[in-house]
């Protein structure tokens, strides 16, 4: 089994892949509007600091065990102890609660790219655009099916002419795209209409840290989110990881590849902010920096739209990047539910890819009815008015998650110890850099912050003053 495995054909197919997976829709969207809300420059500082311990802890964890076991995250857990199969199921129980909705909301990047390029912009920047688009019984559907079918289509055709091609072509693409943007967003200069705002005074506002007014309970969320942000950011707790490392050749530096990915991630997630903040601040001053989750879809489009010909451009541009960054990503966590069908049933690749994109869009139709014809508002445990999407967004990413990444701390730094994962990683006599810290974080405060933000998302920490 293990000699007829698919692999990566080197590490630069690997790390390409994993910051594939990583570099998706939470970089794009949902890093900036966090840097904007908790207070820029601090926002930035904590988030390296978990990235550089907290996050590379579970991301080097969760590759070793990958590589060591030659598993996909439903059976991997099992074999390094029989006792803990469990954890696998919750982990290969995440991709499959996040695709359908993922594939949803890649389909509302589609439809933004195609109105962009087909000279709608105007229209997607009106006020009732974006949810008359998601209310409609058709049309978020019609866009999710295309989405997904491409999602498959990349799996269908396996790990190198699907996965590790893709990528290869994608990823280069999208740096590209981000550093653009990123360079023209710092050049903007607004009119006597905007108080002559500039896109360096909006990037001051990203990277200087602001922490007026803040309590005990505000750096602490700042923290929440920073290390909240870090499981979309570096696709970990989630199985992918778990299953990318399956295929990462043993003769190739592990480590050397995380930090790259590290690196990569990091960079991206940066550049995002980079990309909107300073032009959200232009157009639409700090005001429209708390746009929170609509920032994409309801002010970006705004601000092309007062940019003139050059926002259509533009607005075409960012929107196909966005797209290529939703697409590597989906294409990961389809990846790990078909790994963990061929380990544990056998099956082929060709039918567990087709029965799961099957499943996804039943799944996906009835979430887009969320919308519509199921349309309700339900209270989560964390503060927020959920519908059907967002009930399954915070099962996955809230509960799921932290309780996945919990015990994958618990299983490697106490019950088989540590040096399960610091001997994967070192197996060619490769150096293990950070190997006092990754024991201290995986067996003490890995577990511990992950337990404060489980008790956060169920709401433990509301009454907080």
């Amino acid at each position: 089994m293990e000699q007829k495995r698919n692999s990566f054909s080197g590490s630069i197919g690997f790390v390409l892949a994993a910051a594939g997976s990583a570099v998706g829709l939470g970089n794009i969207w949902r890093f900036p509007y966090l840097a904007a809300k908790d207070g820029g420059g601090l926002f930035l500082v904590v988030y390296l600091i978990l990235a550089l311990t907290f996050g590379f802890t579970l991301l080097v964890t969760e590759v070793a065990i990958g590589r060591k076991t030659k598993q996909s995250c439903l059976t991997a857990y099992g074999n390094i102890h029989k006792k803990w199969k469990w954890l696998g199921s919750i982990a290969s129980a995440v991709p499959f609660i996040i695709l359908p909705y993922y594939c949803i909301i890649g389909g509302w990047v589609l439809k933004y790219c195609i109105a962009f390029i087909t000279g709608q912009g105007l229209d997607a920047a009106g006020d009732g655009y974006f949810t008359g688009f998601i209310s409609s019984p058709v049309e978020p559907i019609v866009y999710n099916v295309v989405f997904l079918a491409a999602t498959c289509f990349i799996v269908f055709r396996g790990v190198n002419k699907g996965i590790e091609a893709f990528s290869k072509v994608l990823m280069p693409a999208l740096l590209v795209l981000v550093v653009g943007i990123s360079i023209y967003s710092l050049t903007i200069h607004g009119g006597p209409e905007n108080d002559n705002r500039t896109g360096i005074e909006g990037f001051l506002v990203y990277v200087v840290p602001n922490i007026d007014g803040m309590g005990l309970k505000d750096i602490l969320v700042v923290v929440m989110d920073a290390m909240g942000q870090l499981f979309y950011s570096i696709s970990i707790a989630m199985g992918i990881m778990v299953t990318y490392g399956s295929y990462f050749k043993d003769k190739d530096n592990l480590m050397k590849s995380v930090n790259q990915i590290e690196i990569f991630d990091t960079i991206v997630a940066f550049l995002a902010g980079v990309m909107i903040i300073p032009a959200v601040f232009v157009f639409l001053g700090r005001d429209g920096m708390s746009a929170g989750p609509g920032l994409m879809f309801v002010a970006i489009p705004k601000i092309f739209a007062q940019m003139g010909i050059a926002g259509r451009i533009i607005g075409i541009v960012f929107f196909l990047m966005v797209l290529f960054a939703a697409l590597t990503s989906s294409v990961s966590i389809l990846e790990a539910i078909v790994a963990s069908a061929i380990d544990k049933t056998g099956t082929s690749r060709k039918k567990a890819t087709l029965i799961e994109g099957v499943v996804a869009l039943a799944i996906g139709v009835v979430i887009c009815m969320g919308y519509n014809l199921l349309y309700f508002e339900f209270p989560l445990p964390n503060g927020t008015t959920a519908q059907l999407l967002d009930i399954a967004d915070y099962l996955s990413n809230n509960i799921l998650m932290p309780i996945v990444a919990i015990g994958t701390c618990l299983l490697i730094g106490w019950i088989v110890k540590p040096k399960t994962v610091i001997d994967e990683v070192t197996k060619n006599g490769e150096r293990f850099g950070r190997k006092i810290l990754y024991i201290v974080m995986v067996r003490f405060i890995a577990p511990i912050l992950l337990f404060i933000l489980l008790l956060g998302s169920l709401g433990v920490f509301n009454n907080l003053t």
